[in-house]
């Protein structure tokens, strides 16, 4: 029997013990001198995702299990002074003097640790990929199965340069074989010992002091460790990761690039906000889906970080405004809002009843609360709910400012969040409740000529799509004394089993009702009755594209407002062409209304709208509004006694004819990666359909060319979607224009599985 042998058998009674499964402290190998850059840079400080590399694993140590800093220690070797320079003070941090493998490394530890009863987690500082999850499985794993040691496997399709994890018929761990090692036939095997472990320190520190060097470089490795534990018949378990992705280490500049890729996938990988607990905001606010993402814990925690951003700022005297829709949760979303600003010792003024986003929007605007709170989902499915936050002119926040937020609420905890019961606000008046109907709609009707309207005797039908839009509009059509009826306009929290979206296939009953009825104009509000849709006297879909044109035509040629108009670059460029005739200026912005209201005042603009649906005019709100965009193209039809379809001929003498063309496809993570390269690749190649004039990327890809033709291609900020958009001569070839962005958008999921295989290789 040999020494090493000796010692373990004399003390295995005492290294058969479990460790305390309360006590865990964080071991990352850093000492590595691996560099893949010409600077000499150790590999953990290269840029990954506009992280250093080591940054997900301390995160890793920090989120997943989680181990405080003081209670992880850096073994620091090559470049320790850059490693420890970037990771700071809070960390405790072990030298090894001489780069001789990971089990020396270990080894350093243990004057340190020599009398420490509980578990160690160890970590590789070149494989960041791990998720969260994965370490926190990993963990739980070690102390239910009261395991002495628990490794992180993975069953690749892939070659890779780990062990091989080598089981017997009842599955137990028999030995771990490193790739150097292995015959061809172990090779096959598939499962892999990935590098990360937790294990006794009491039961790791006599391995290690009685640990050989490698026969293959003279390393101290601690998979030998490993491998010495299961062959002294331990408890060694194993918990299994199924995402590959997360397998991927660091130690080539290809594998940088595959690591960038991986990340980016990750981040862009749909609900994985939700199922990580994330609030992360859109174009138009925060959505997520009901009881995943959008909870009430979530709402409390959003609210705590605003009501902090308003106590930093001093502002609790103007408060807050809070209101809501009619989807599911949205009233008690708003009450849990209210108790929250009331425990931070925040005024709240909270509707009385449900109303429309433009209405809230309008409301804020005329208390000047530091903020304003819609809770709603606008045209999202019904299983979605979420809150758009406006400044207390109406303007959505800015995305830095909504980064911010997303950051502080992130890191709040329930014991974090200051609230008190909503019937004690009540009584106490910090929360008041207020109705706004009527302003709102004075306001409306300000801007409208209701003697018009009354004259002309207009016969309209609206479809508000189960949303909150019929109180608020109704009231105006009906003062205006219009023939007016309404279809859809009961409560579901379904929305009739679809999404709230006054699209085309969404709109036909609307459009039967117009032909059959003989109405003179059909309208449509989404959910929560930001965005309008028009149907004319025939039943046609008047596409958003040609209502912006002729309600700028209107305002400025009919009405004699003078201004510029702002539209966001998926939206007609017809509205350039009618602008340079008028002798303004049509400014573009990328997607999100917030950038529109931005363009509108920053150029005094007199229209700001999006292809979406939503648009709003100068001296109103600055956010979309559906109820008063429905009043002004009833004016429209009153004041010059035309149908659309005669209005739009008339714009069209002016402009000439464009055709547009949207598509939507499920965007996947792999999508979301490649199929901007290729498209990127495409262009620098020269492969378009026509000469390109230029190409813009602030906001997806879009592509300009000649005559006011271009393609666009940009992923949902609201949605797991991509969009592609295209508008042209000819109906055929915007149809071309988009069937050719569709054709790579198509193919980048094969391209990935193509790069995938290529690495196999």
């Amino acid at each position: 029997m040999n020494d090493t042998a000796q010692l373990l058998r004399d003390r295995r009674p005492e290294i058969m013990q479990i460790a305390n499964p309360k006590s865990l402290k964080a071991v990352i190998l850093a000492a590595g001198a691996k560099s893949i850059t010409e600077d000499g840079l150790p590999v953990l400080l290269q840029d990954l995702g506009g992280r250093k590399i080591i940054d997900y694993v301390t995160a890793n140590a920090a989120h997943g299990v989680p181990v405080a800093p003081a209670d992880t220690y850096v073994v620091v070797g090559y470049r320790r002074d850059a490693i420890q320079a970037h990771l700071g003070p809070g960390y405790q941090y072990v030298v090894q003097e001489a780069a001789r493998g990971t089990g020396d490394a270990v080894r350093q530890l243990q004057p340190l640790l020599q009398d420490f009863d509980g578990d160690l987690l160890i970590l590789y500082g070149d494989t960041p990929l791990f998720s969260p999850v994965s370490i926190r499985g990993l963990i739980n794993r070690h102390r239910l199965r009261e395991a002495n040691l628990t490794l992180l496997t993975a069953v690749a399709d892939r070659p890779y340069p780990y062990g091989r994890v080598i089981r017997d018929s009842d599955g137990r761990i028999m030995d771990i074989i490193e790739e150097a090692q292995a015959s061809a036939r172990v090779k096959e095997i598939r499962e892999l010992n990935v590098g990360a472990y937790v294990v006794s320190a009491r039961q790791i520190w006599p391995v290690l002091e009685t640990l050989p060097p490698s026969p293959l470089d003279g390393e101290y490795r601690l998979t030998d460790s490993v491998h010495r534990l299961i062959h002294y018949g331990l408890n060694v378990e194993s918990y299994q990761i199924y995402d590959q992705d997360e397998i991927q280490g660091i130690n080539t500049r290809e594998d940088l690039e595959r690591a960038e890729f991986v990340l980016q996938k990750r981040l862009f990988r749909p609900r994985r906000q939700e199922e990580r607990n994330i609030v992360q905001f859109g174009t138009g606010g925060w959505r997520a889906v009901i009881g995943e993402g959008f909870t009430l814990h979530n709402v409390r925690r959003l609210c705590q970080a605003l009501a902090n951003d308003v106590t930093r700022r001093g502002l609790e005297r103007r408060g807050v405004l809070i209101g809501y829709d009619r989807r599911f949760l949205s009233d008690q979303a708003a009450d849990a809002a209210a108790e929250v600003f009331a425990g931070n010792n925040i005024h709240s003024i909270l509707l009385k009843e449900v109303a429309p986003t433009p209405l809230i929007n309008y409301a804020t605007e005329v208390v000047n609360a530091a903020f304003g709170l819609a809770f709603t989902a606008s045209h999202n499915p019904p299983e979605w709910n979420g809150l758009k936050v406006f400044h207390g002119d109406g303007s959505l926040l800015l995305t830095e400012e909504t980064n911010r937020i997303e950051d502080e609420t992130n890191s709040l905890a329930l014991d974090d969040v200051v609230k008190i019961p909503l019937d004690v606000a009540l009584e106490a008046g910090i929360v008041e409740r207020r109705d706004f109907v009527n302003q709102y709609v004075d306001r409306v009707e300000s801007f409208i000529d209701l003697d018009a309207i009354r004259k002309a005797g207009l016969k309209v039908i609206v479809d508000p799509m189960y949303g909150v839009g019929h109180l608020t509009l109704g009231i105006i059509l009906n003062e205006a004394r219009c023939r007016v009826t309404f279809i859809h306009e009961r409560h579901n929290p379904l929305f009739g089993g679809r999404s709230p979206a006054p699209d085309l296939e969404a709109l036909r009953m609307l459009r039967t009702y117009v032909r059959e009825e003989h109405f003179d104009l059909g309208l449509a509000t989404d959910g929560d009755a930001d965005r309008i849709a028009l149907i004319d006297e025939r039943g046609n879909y008047i596409h958003i594209n040609n209502l912006l044109l002729l309600l700028y035509w209107y305002l400025h040629e009919v009405k004699e407002q003078r201004g510029g108009v702002v539209r966001n670059l998926a939206t007609t460029h017809l509205l350039d062409r009618l602008a340079a005739s008028l002798g303004e200026k049509c400014i573009e912005t990328p997607v999100g209304f917030k950038w529109i209201a931005a363009g509108m005042v920053q150029n005094n603009a007199l229209l700001g709208g999006e292809s979406s649906g939503g648009l709003t005019i100068r001296g109103h709100i600055l956010g979309k509004d559906g109820i008063f965009a429905a009043a002004l193209i009833v004016e429209m039809l009153a004041v010059t006694g035309k149908h659309v379809s005669e209005l739009q001929e008339v714009v069209f003498g002016i402009t000439g004819r464009l055709y547009s063309v949207e598509d939507n496809l499920p965007a996947t993570a792999d999508m979301r990666i490649v199929v901007p390269q290729r498209v990127k690749a495409m262009i620098a190649g020269g492969d378009a359909p026509y000469p390109v004039v230029k190409v813009t990327e602030h906001d997806g890809t879009k592509v300009y060319f000649e005559h006011d033709n271009w393609a666009l291609l940009r992923f949902s900020g609201t949605e797991p979607v991509l969009r592609i958009f295209a508008e042209a001569d000819t109906p055929e070839k915007a149809r071309e224009l988009a069937d050719w962005l569709k054709s790579y958008a198509q193919s980048g999921v094969s391209v990935a599985s193509r790069t995938a295989r290529r690495d196999a290789a």
